[in-house]
């Protein structure tokens, strides 16, 4: 740089430096990210020399339009949300079955806490998929007595299952 582009680059912070950082401070209310913006605008106006020729109204029109993308760009910014970037992408949790186990357990000492006939119409009926007529051929009774069994021995289970804190 010459001595005349320092000039013109301390005579342009003069004149628009300070109007700048008001308006940024009026968008953030953050004093500290207003100079790094004011800083930012007037690194681009210098760049792109054509804006310095025109009118001071123009320019100045210019100064703010360029200072609002480069606040809204900061906010929509990974760095502004706190994201850190990283080289791989952590492993996705996987189900180690262990509450699945627990119920199975839970849900076996339920059934054993049952008589022998309510147990064997609901591991028949909800276990083994039959209906109320193949678990009536298999344990030799009506088709009434199993539905029967099958509401009392909703109940005890409900009830067992209670006893060892397992609640709606």
């Amino acid at each position: 740089m010459t001595a005349d582009d320092d000039e013109r680059l301390a005579a342009l912070y003069d004149v628009h430096a300070a109007p700048i950082r008001r308006y940024v401070i009026s968008l953030t209310g953050d004093r500290g990210s207003a100079d790094d913006v004011v800083q930012e605008t007037l690194l681009r106006a210098w760049r792109t020399p054509r804006i310095l020729e025109q009118e001071a109204s123009t320019t100045r029109a210019w100064f703010f339009t360029v200072a609002r993308h480069i606040v809204i760009d900061e906010a929509r910014s990974a760095r502004r949300r706190h994201e850190n970037p990283v080289a791989e992408l952590p492993e996705r949790p996987v189900d180690d079955q262990t509450d699945r186990l627990f119920d199975k357990m839970l849900i076996s000492d339920a059934l054993a806490a049952i008589s022998e006939e309510h147990r064997a119409v609901i591991v028949a009926a909800h276990f083994g998929g039959h209906s109320v007529a193949e678990i009536a051929d298999e344990l030799g009774i009506p088709s009434g007595t199993v539905k029967s069994r099958m509401h009392y021995a909703l109940r005890a289970l409900r009830l067992a299952l209670q006893e060892r804190g397992v609640t709606r």
